[in-house]
């Protein structure tokens, strides 16, 4: 099913070690509105989606879903390649650095491990396309977030990118959304289920 591309969806080339960028950054990896979660909510709800044409959108963006993983934590690791022990000190870097030394961890800013407890896979059309779509939008804030804080351009560059991928993807999910409303019910969004929504 898949196959593998060995270079990035989108370039990083970051010239400056910067710990302290890559402390909160790592949240996009492992956090609760990161992309691993995304992948994995997405590959799963694939499998209960009854439209194909939706099933392949749910492979589609979990599969870049993890191309955007791998260029999170080509920016953590270009952020903390061949530190010192002073500058992972100043930088407040050293708890991660502990536990990790400057290995990639899914994890969120705030230090927890990354779990599957926020996402959901409920085998519900609406239900699952309508918390995709609020998990585009919460991973869209947390990208204007690190873009409140970063200024190095090289940095800067990547996030912006993936920034723009989750807003097509909300744009994507919306879609999936109309076409689940054509196929139930205008007048009705959730007359699902036959057994409750007899008229």
């Amino acid at each position: 099913m898949f196959v593998y591309e060995k270079k990035l969806q989108y370039p990083v080339k970051i010239k400056n070690p910067n710990p302290a960028l890559a402390k909160f950054i790592l949240t996009q990896f492992g956090g609760p509105d990161g992309e691993l979660a995304a992948s994995i909510r997405y590959l799963s709800q694939r499998f209960s989606m009854p439209y194909p044409e939706l099933k392949a959108v749910l492979t589609d963006i979990g599969t870049e879903e993890l191309g955007h993983l791998e260029m999170i934590g080509t920016i953590v690791y270009q952020l903390t390649r061949n530190l010192t022990v002073d500058e992972i000190k100043a930088s407040g870097y050293q708890d991660y650095f502990v536990d990790h030394t400057t290995a990639i961890y899914p994890a969120a800013a705030s230090g927890t491990p990354w779990n599957a407890v926020g996402i959901q896979s409920k085998g519900d059309v609406i239900a699952d396309l309508v918390e995709d779509m609020a998990a585009e939008q919460k991973a869209r804030v947390t990208y204007d977030n690190i873009l409140r804080m970063v200024d190095d351009p090289d940095v800067r560059d990547p996030i912006i990118f993936l920034r723009e991928r989750e807003i097509v993807h909300f744009q994507r999910f919306g879609e999936c959304l109309e076409i689940t409303r054509d196929r139930l019910n205008k007048k009705n969004l959730y007359a699902i289920n036959p057994a409750f929504d007899k008229s």
